[in-house]
């Protein structure tokens, strides 16, 4: 099997993958910093994953469609291998070494498909800029193998011409909204409708994943709370909460390690494709 892999560039930018295990972060490391909060999305279909840090597996089976965190982690460096559940570490599809975490930070990994239909790994910084009084930060991502899409509201386009990995986002009136995905352009709905409940001071950030070819289109959440602008908003917390997602799971008694990925992106490798069935 082909291994994917991922050096760490120039400090610029970042990819974050989190999970609790065993491994320890250096004490000296990134003194002074703020702890990074990082969410991970798994948007590629039919693909769980098995994640080891420092060569221990700290997660068995991660799920697609699902959204992992957020945790509030500290700086430090760690390497990574995800490889398929039961495969040897040397069988990875995806290493990388010597992973710096930077601190003060709001991020969202995506493992997702790119617009060719192989997988690769996004990393998206959230916007948690506080709202006006009564407003929600609507948040589109395009993270599947499928062409430019419009996103429409109650029928009516609100982010036109969206291409993968691109975002679009606006601060909205808090309310309830029906909202589908077409092909830019034309009433071909791809995805939804979907309901979305956008609340006062909340950031919901919707991903289309999956691929059109293979009819494996699909819609996942996630929702960062405690953005209000206004005295006596709900205090900010740890930095967002998944809507439809998994508390982060806790392998063995005491385990306080975290998995984390990021590297400049200067360059990304990509390999053979790991969605099941092609």
């Amino acid at each position: 099997m082909r291994i994917l892999h991922l050096r760490r560039a120039a400090a610029t930018g970042a990819v974050v993958l989190i999970a609790l295990g065993t491994a320890a972060t250096p004490a000296f490391a990134f003194a002074g910093r703020a702890n990074a909060k990082v969410s991970v999305v798994h948007g590629i279909p039919g693909q769980p994953v098995d994640v080891y840090v420092n060569g221990e597996k700290t997660i068995e089976g991660f799920e697609p469609g699902k959204v992992a965190g957020p945790l509030s982690l500290a700086a430090g460096q760690y390497d990574i291998a995800l490889t398929k559940p039961g495969d040897a570490i040397g069988d990875a599809l995806l290493t990388v070494n010597d992973a710096d975490v930077p601190g003060d930070a709001n991020i969202s990994l995506v493992a997702h498909l790119g617009e060719d239909g192989k997988p690769v790994l996004t990393p998206f910084v959230n916007d948690t800029a506080k709202l006006a009084a009564g407003k929600a930060r609507l948040i589109v991502r395009h993270t599947a193998a499928a062409p430019a899409v419009d996103v429409r509201a109650a029928g009516s386009p609100v982010f036109e011409g969206l291409t993968n990995p691109k975002e679009a986002k606006a601060d909205v009136d808090a309310g309830s909204i029906s909202a589908d995905v077409v092909l830019a352009g034309t009433d071909t709905r791809v995805l939804g409708p979907a309901d979305l409940d956008l609340k006062e001071g909340t950031a919901t950030i919707v991903y289309a994943v999956g691929s059109a070819e293979a009819k494996t289109l699909d819609i996942v959440a996630q929702t960062i709370s405690g953005l209000h602008s206004a005295p006596g908003g709900v205090p900010s917390g740890d930095g967002g909460q998944a809507d439809q997602g998994v508390a982060l799971p806790w392998y063995g008694v005491g385990a306080a390690g975290i998995l984390l990925m990021m590297a400049g992106l200067a360059r990304f490798a990509r390999g053979r494709r790991v969605v099941a069935g092609r």
